[in-house]
């Protein structure tokens, strides 16, 4: 019993990995944003960062100025 589920379990994830569709050489391919345009990238890391490094100083802002 143990031996037919540990059969049907690696023959599933078998063929979930060969039926994923993934690239799995290509740099950048699994990613959830394009890495071809450079200025778009450079954008959305700017945006990304930016929000969150500047978030906490804007909730002090927010804390100190309200009465």
């Amino acid at each position: 019993m143990i031996r037919r589920t540990s059969w049907f379990v690696r023959q599933t994830i078998t063929n979930l990995v060969r039926n994923s569709h993934l690239n799995g050489g290509i740099p950048g391919e699994n990613l959830p944003f394009s890495i071809r345009n450079r200025y778009k990238l450079t954008a959305l890391f700017i945006l990304f960062y930016g929000s969150g490094s500047s978030a906490p100083f804007f909730i002090l802002r927010y804390h100190l100025l309200k009465d």
